[in-house]
């Protein structure tokens, strides 16, 4: 750990607003391989119980200061090694707290490519420079000042003044107090403005909105942001930055005031206009963009990954046989049937929509593969042709629910939508070959689908975690930092719910604390030649688990109906020897079934207050809860708290809609101005941020009932207003 470790400590400490111990005590366990979910669950005390996000926000702001201290050595290094390094500036440098401070200070050092200032230097008008920026009252008659720099490159005394100016102007433009003050001045004054390219195409009027629109830069939405950049970056919109002449006037005058008394101050007058209109504006307009997208995609990631949290949370709709379609046109809606397990029964092909338009022939295929399977559930693709063959389910479901089955009892099936993003990523990936060599790609996508209804996140986790459509802009934001969020909300979530060592894929295995891909697949081939883990100790035989990775892995990795019942719940092996203490005290052992160990401790914690339990067993107060949690409920599943997907067996059109009419829907998905809400009908709703109760957080895959504010049938849109949860 580098020495400034303290200070770093104590700033994310100061920052966060987090106990200075607990932060040095995360910084500690990090630098040392452990990984956030294990420190979260396993830590607890040390931790002083910061959770997963604070564990992550230390881990982040950590290795940002990290980084501003890395690039602190790098500037000071290169400022001494050209002897220019005083004690003022390395104080100032030494105190900077920011990146934008830092590069500020360092801005006059830094190697420049060639300028018209270097010319100058090059040329020796330092001198001059020098006595335009001090304002020197001596200097009466210019071109008498000017006459002994007269070169064969400096040809007239009105060339060593143009060139003094130019050097005087990189001054004015790199001085850290001038740019520091014209930055804050711009974003909090400044506007920018939006015009259309006059020959630009933009068929489908995407940013019509912004094709003449002006705001305060202070008052800009990160939405706005991202969507003028990506219409900026596809040649439709023009993008300027204006700051107040007198925001950047006045940061210029407080370092560099003209002296009225001095022939030179118009020579530095002039040297502000260039300075200002040539180096330090465009810089800054430059700076505020920056700064304005980067705001725009952290917020754009922070919307992602809450959507993707909740997404991975969905309860699973464990029982149902499931009828998985993938909708399309030309080439046909992929029909695939799963089993309660996710086995793959039967695959095959239908035609109902144009330009086959085989609807009759689709319906009778349909309503062999449900009787045949005894399918309880169609799970339908939200893509093309979507609710076009939700109408085809609908008929179906009549046709099942008016008679009967071949099997002379009736069937009660329903269907439902689901996001089908990121399905073709997986039909296409290795693991899909895999799992389904004997199918043809089109297929897989089928597969995907009917599975992700039965356990969203085993099936989620198979794809991309970008690739799952749950976002906005996800294209135009930093895709290394994307990539790094969205897998630490799918590790998340991932060791929140635990996962079945003998079960699990190994897509699953590699989100699980101090796992990876590798050792995944290892897992799997040892679980394939040796057949399934009797217990978690003998995940210790898996080549490549070493105590490491098992420290990490253990409390997460669950061996259902092994040989040792504690493996099935989320209690580390590290405190096996408690939680059989806690079973003894209770007069109970780790065979117990759940609901007799249950009012067993009851009367435990009646006799012996929890802390002094704790005291008894030497243990901790929080591992303690923890344990008595799991052994009441071992494996509890998280999701199970999430409301389950409406279900549907009749189909909504938009014209079936009027205003003040009421009903249930699911948020599919959260953005900076509101939530889009599936109502069952083509075209999902918005509900605008504006009609939210104040304080309320919607998630993605929230039941909510709304309330139809206004229709626009030939635009195909819904606003909807708030009725309640």
């Amino acid at each position: 750990m580098q020495s400034y470790s303290s200070d770093l400590t104590q700033q994310v400490s100061e920052q966060l607003n987090l106990p200075v111990n607990g932060v040095a005590t995360v910084v500690e366990l990090l630098d040392s391989d452990n990984t956030i979910p294990f420190v979260a669950r396993y830590r607890k005390e040390i931790t002083g119980g910061l959770d997963e996000e604070q564990l992550r926000n230390i881990a982040e702001l950590m290795d940002r200061l990290r980084s501003l201290e890395d690039r602190r050595q790098t500037i000071l290094k290169s400022v001494d090694e050209q002897g220019r390094l005083t004690p003022e500036l390395q104080t100032q440098l030494l105190a900077a707290k920011t990146l934008t401070a830092l590069e500020d200070l360092y801005l006059p050092y830094k190697p420049k490519r060639r300028t018209r200032a270097s010319v100058a230097r090059e040329r020796g008008l330092q001198p001059l420079a020098d006595m335009i920026l001090k304002q020197d009252p001596s200097a009466k008659d210019l071109d008498k000042v000017a006459a002994p720099f007269i070169s064969a490159e400096v040809m007239t005394t009105a060339d060593g003044w143009a060139g003094a100016k130019d050097i005087v102007a990189e001054t004015i433009s790199d001085h850290p107090e001038v740019r520091r003050i014209t930055r804050e001045k711009a974003m909090q004054w400044g506007t920018l403005t939006v015009s259309k390219i006059e020959q630009a195409q933009d068929t489908r009027r995407v940013y019509e909105v912004y094709y003449q629109y002006e705001q305060r830069i202070d008052r800009l939405r990160p939405h706005q942001v991202l969507a003028i950049n990506r219409g900026e970056a596809e040649d439709v919109l023009r993008v300027k930055v204006i700051v107040p002449e007198r925001d950047w006037r006045s940061a210029i005058q407080t370092i560099f005031r003209p002296e009225p008394r001095s022939k030179l101050a118009l020579l530095l007058l002039e040297a502000v206009e260039d300075a200002a209109s040539r180096l330090l504006l465009p810089s800054i307009e430059r700076d505020v963009r920056n700064n304005l997208s980067e705001h725009g995609e952290e917020q754009a990631m922070r919307v992602f990954a809450g959507n993707l949290r909740s997404l991975l949370s969905q309860p699973p709709l464990t029982g149902h046989v499931v009828l998985g379609i993938d909708p399309g046109f030309r080439t046909g809606s992929k029909i695939a049937v799963v089993d309660a397990t996710g086995k793959l029964l039967e695959t095959t092909t239908i035609y109902p929509h144009e330009p086959q338009k085989r609807w009759e022939q689709a319906l009778d295929s349909l309503q062999k593969l449900v009787e045949r399977h005894r399918v309880s559930l169609i799970a339908i693709g939200n893509g093309t042709a979507s609710r076009e063959t939700e109408m085809l389910a609908v008929e179906l479901i009549h046709r099942l629910q008016s008679g009967t089955s071949g099997k002379g009892d009736s069937l009660d099936c329903r269907y439902l939508i689901v996001n089908e993003a990121g399905a073709s990523v997986y039909s296409a990936s290795p693991l899909a070959r895999s799992e389904l060599p004997e199918l043809d790609v089109s297929l897989r996508g089928a597969v995907s689908i009917a599975r992700r209804v039965l356990d969203p996140l085993a099936e989620l986790v198979k794809i991309e975690p970008k690739a799952i459509g749950v976002g906005m802009y996800q294209h135009d934001v930093d895709q290394k930092r994307l990539s790094a969020t969205l897998n630490g909300v799918v590790e998340s979530v991932v060791n929140q719910v635990g996962v079945d060592a003998n079960t699990a894929s190994p897509a699953l295995l590699t989100y699980v604390a101090g796992v990876g891909p590798k050792l995944a697949d290892r897992i799997v081939d040892h679980r394939n030649q040796n057949g399934p883990f009797a217990d978690r100790q003998s995940l210790r035989a898996v080549n490549g688990l070493g105590p490491k990775a098992f420290e990490q892995a253990a409390g997460f990795l669950r061996i259902v109906s092994g040989e040792n019942p504690l493996d099935a719940s989320a209690i580390h092996p590290e405190s096996y020897p408690v939680a059989i203490q806690v079973l003894r005290l209770a007069g109970l052992t780790p065979q117990d079934s759940p609901p007799t160990r249950k009012p067993a401790l009851e009367v435990l914690l009646r006799d012996r207050s929890i802390d002094v339990l704790a005291k008894e067993l030497n243990t901790g107060m929080p591992t303690l809860e923890d344990i008595l949690e799991q052994l009441v409920r071992p494996g509890r599943d998280p999701r199970q708290e999430s409301p389950v997907p409406i279900l549907r067996s009749d189909v909504l059109k938009i014209e079936d809609l009027v205003t003040g009419m009421r009903l249930k829907g699911t948020v599919r998905n959260v953005v900076d101005f509101g939530a889009f809400v599936d109502l069952g009908v083509k075209q999902d709703g918005l509900l605008h941020r504006s009609q939210l109760p104040a304080g309320l957080v919607l998630r993605v895959g929230d039941i909510i009932q709304v309330e139809v504010i206004r229709i626009e049938v030939e635009r195909g849109r819904i606003a909807l207003g708030w009725a309640g949860a």
